[in-house]
């Protein structure tokens, strides 16, 4: 009933918020229901990152009409590139791209954590890519808090600052998965967005634990010790926490607003077939070994709706082929009713590309016209959104002509 009755007081604070930043058209969508485009078209979807400021906003202090102005205009890049959806990031770092009453203002946005920036990003940008006809999938980081390892220059009120809930690595800070309270925290930080906004999905990256730091230990001993009882391993007991979260925030999503959609864009490969026979054809850094996440589980206990593999490799790759990859996943979501969208490295496109392939501006190109030989193949997700505008090598461009213009009807 309290959640109930926080969902009440937030969708009246998305009002007040609104009108008086000058975002009505904003807090009007807020009272719609999600543009519902179907699940089944060519999903042709781009990244804005927005920690530190890769795409957006171009350099963080910028006044709130130069943001918008930006953030407008990689809409429109969407547009004429056909593309129609975007993933927005919009909890980088524990932190908000909107007016959070769970977690302090993004500091990608005026500099300092935790300052007003004046507008509603995330309001703004519903808004506006729905009256383009694009869909606005909110990207949320689940556990990482920093990207330096000092508590001291979290804002004094932020949730992190609680004995035991971070664990530092690799010069970093980061939520520690294997406390109940944290995995809870993190799950009402992204659904107070959720309750306010009318998104057409939920969206998560590949940051679930760490990626691997040569020669150091993720300390999570204590948490271990007072709840990994029963599991065969540190190991079991991690990706036990993974899948939990991933479980929960299913449920919790479905029951509050079952019209959004739950998306996660993992690292490209689950596991390697020379540890487990049912993986890939590639030898690489592995979700289900390395960043405990069992990302196969999660497609066939049905409890994300789409999955965007990173695969970010080009064909004939030799540790991590896209070819091997693509029949990989598309066999892995057969049956089960998720949609599989790939994941595209359109950043690698360069013609000064010390790898052959990324200088060729037909490359990605060739994976669109590979990928639909597979009929699970529903889309794909470019990132990220500086270079599907910049376009340093043509690469996009030629995918829109051979694969998104008028003539060019997917199957």
């Amino acid at each position: 009933m309290a959640y109930i009755g926080r969902r009440g007081l937030l969708a009246g604070a998305a009002w007040v918020v609104a009108a008086a930043t000058g975002g009505a058209p904003a807090a009007r969508a807020a009272a719609a229901p999600p543009s519902g485009r179907a699940a089944t078209a060519e999903f042709r979807g781009m990244w804005i990152a927005t920690v530190s400021n890769v795409d957006w906003p171009s350099r963080s202090g910028l006044s709130a009409a130069e943001q918008r102005k930006q953030l407008i205009g990689l809409l429109d890049t969407a547009v004429r590139r056909r593309l129609n959806a975007v993933i927005l990031q919009v909890r980088p770092a524990a932190d908000a791209l909107w007016p959070s009453l769970l977690e302090p203002w993004s500091q990608w946005l005026t500099g300092e954590q935790g300052v007003d920036p004046g507008w509603d990003p995330l309001g703004t940008a519903v808004a506006e890519a729905h009256a383009r006809g694009l869909e606005l999938h909110a990207w949320f980081n689940p556990y990482r808090v920093a990207n330096h390892a000092d508590l001291d220059r979290l804002v004094p009120e932020h949730p992190a600052r609680q004995d035991g809930w971070t664990v530092e690595y690799g010069g970093k800070l980061y939520y520690n998965p294997g406390v109940p309270e944290v995995r809870r925290f993190v799950q009402e930080a992204m659904l107070d967005a959720v309750t306010r906004y009318p998104l057409d999905a939920v969206h998560w990256d590949d940051y679930f634990y760490p990626y691997p730091v040569q020669g150091e230990h993720f300390d999570d001993d204590a948490a271990y010790e007072e709840h990994g009882a029963g599991f065969s391993s540190r190991a079991a007991w991690r990706r036990h926490n993974t899948d939990t979260l991933v479980r929960e925030m299913s449920e919790r999503l479905r029951a509050l607003r079952p019209a959004v959609r739950f998306g996660v864009s993992p690292f490209g490969i689950w596991r390697n077939s020379d540890r487990d026979p049912a993986g890939s054809q590639t030898r690489g850094l592995a979700t289900y070994d390395d960043l405990y996440a069992d990302t196969r589980k999660w497609i066939r206990e049905g409890w994300i709706d789409y999955v965007v593999p990173q695969a970010y490799w080009h064909i004939g790759h030799p540790t991590a082929d896209y070819a091997a990859l693509v029949p990989w996943w598309a066999r892995t979501v057969e049956g089960t009713g998720v949609d599989l969208y790939v994941g595209e490295a359109l950043y690698r496109c360069d013609a000064d590309s010390p790898t052959e392939a990324w200088r060729d501006p037909a490359e990605l190109s060739e994976h669109v016209r590979f990928a639909r030989g597979y009929p699970r193949v529903r889309g794909h997700v470019w990132f990220s959104a500086k270079h599907v505008a910049a376009d340093p090598n043509g690469a996009m461009a030629r995918v829109v002509a051979d694969h998104y213009g008028p003539a060019a009807v997917p199957r």
